[in-house]
């Protein structure tokens, strides 16, 4: 990601966003981790929380509730899943294994219930900051591809010549993908295992929305300038 211009990008290492609807929880997770060096930005609900990412950017990492009111952590996650690859643990009191299974199958890389150790969090927390490594999901709200082009993944939104045209859930994937390997080719298959991993999918589908997406963002869609075709291999974002 760095050939490109990031717009209010944090200064900071990492950053933790922690959304729980009771402020004590919040106020000891804030106080824990901000003692062992992170940013932590805080939210009550699941909507709070996307308005945060919003106008904050991508965090390293979110801490969530799941019972919540306005959004609950489960709508949160699969609305954070249309255009990132946030990771996430759930920090809750449901403890039903129907939940947790679900909360791990589809959502989180761990799952904690309360009443928890705040040692043991932190523990989890760095262990999976350790395991991920490349932080380049980490996108800020606007990034400037060049003088044409912006990207506000958060918003679903391309700003084409000062122009807002909204991106599909799926457009804005495809392109939070390419744009995560710039210059490199992201091949057919990859994208279908991370676009529709729990759907049979096919090429063709994959085609269609790659059309729709230069529709909208390309000068000429037929001479596509940034998401150009490898033939017989994938596709690759050329900045």
């Amino acid at each position: 990601m760095s050939d490109f211009l990031l717009t209010g990008q944090p200064a900071y290492s990492q950053r933790i966003l922690v959304v729980d609807d009771d402020p004590a929880i919040q106020r000891l997770i804030k106080s824990k981790l901000e003692n062992a060096g992170f940013e932590v930005l805080t939210a009550d609900n699941g909507q709070d929380a996307l308005d945060v990412v919003r106008r904050r950017g991508l965090p390293h990492l979110a801490i969530v509730d799941i019972n919540m009111p306005v959004m609950d952590g489960f709508s949160f996650c699969e609305a954070i899943q249309t255009f990132s690859d946030l990771p996430v643990i759930f920090l809750t009191a449901v403890d039903e294994e129907e939940t947790i299974i679900r909360g791990i199958e589809y959502f989180a890389e761990d799952y904690v219930t309360k009443p928890f150790s705040p040692r043991e969090l932190l523990a989890r927390i760095q262990r999976v900051l350790r395991r991920i490594g490349d932080f380049s999901y980490t996108l800020a709200p606007a990034i400037c591809v060049d003088e044409r082009l912006i990207v506000n993944f958060a918003a679903q939104q391309a700003i084409v010549e000062g122009i807002s045209i909204e991106l599909t859930p799926t457009e804005t994937k495809i392109l939070y993908i390419l744009m995560q390997n710039a210059g490199r080719v992201v091949s057919t298959d990859f994208f279908l295992r991370r676009l529709w991993p729990l759907d049979q999918a096919f090429e063709e589908t994959l085609r269609v929305h790659i059309h729709r997406l230069r529709q909208k963002i390309e000068l000429e869609p037929g001479k596509p300038r940034y998401v150009v075709t490898e033939r017989g291999t994938g596709y690759r974002f050329a900045p």
